[in-house]
């Protein structure tokens, strides 16, 4: 069990997966840019960034949550938290809004099962299913919180947090279709300080190689 004090961002789960050069810029050297995918998720975001709620049928909906979990040792807002009536109890459900469509990578699901895993530690309950909306389709999709997706979130908390406690931001490696799209392309560099690694694998080449 972590401490509050310890707690790390939620969010530095997701930029984790995504890259964790892009975590340690954001999270350790504390750097921010906003490009159009960005300002389009913000957009989606305005809704449910504001704090409130409303009672439909027997959906409770509330807007930005503050969440956390002290046994996976994050925190954070969800965007959306349904409480669903199950006889007298209320079952939360979460749903985060994304831009854009559902993606070939677990990043968005890791980030939605940490809220889970902090909604279940805080209503002491079992939550075996949410759901991501994308932006692009307007559509919700179910994400079912198995054993494997549960792993795996824990697994990323775990280097997630060695990544900020280290302090070090990892060098950089170029892959054109991440790097387009990421904000932080301008402060990363990660094609020009790329082929430093090839430059100084050539010298160690040369200096190898008998004359």
């Amino acid at each position: 069990m972590y401490a509050e004090a310890d707690l790390i961002p939620l969010s530095a789960l997701q930029h984790y997966l995504y890259c964790p050069r892009q975590c340690a810029l954001i999270h350790v050297e504390r750097l921010w840019a906003e490009n159009l995918f960005t300002a389009e998720g913000r957009i989606l975001h305005e809704r449910s960034s504001k704090p409130g709620q409303d009672l439909r049928g027997n959906v409770r909906t509330i807007t930005a949550m503050p969440i956390r979990s002290l046994a996976l040792g994050v925190a954070g807002v969800a965007d959306v938290v349904e409480l669903r009536r199950a006889g007298e109890a209320w079952k939360p459900y979460p749903v985060e809004y994304k831009r854009g469509a559902p993606k070939a990578h677990r990043a968005d699901e890791v980030q939605l099962c940490a809220q889970a895993l902090c909604l279940e530690e805080m209503f002491e309950t079992e939550i075996i299913e949410g759901a991501l909306f994308y932006g692009k389709t307007r559509r919700r999709k179910p994400v079912a919180f198995d054993a494997e997706l549960r792993r795996l979130t824990q697994v990323v908390a775990a280097e997630t947090r060695a990544l900020i406690a280290a302090g070090r931001t990892p060098a950089p490696i170029y892959e054109a279709a991440r790097c387009r799209g990421c904000s932080l392309a301008e402060l990363c560099w990660p094609k020009r300080l790329s082929r430093r690694a090839s430059v100084a694998a050539w010298l160690a080449r040369c200096i190898d190689e008998p004359s």
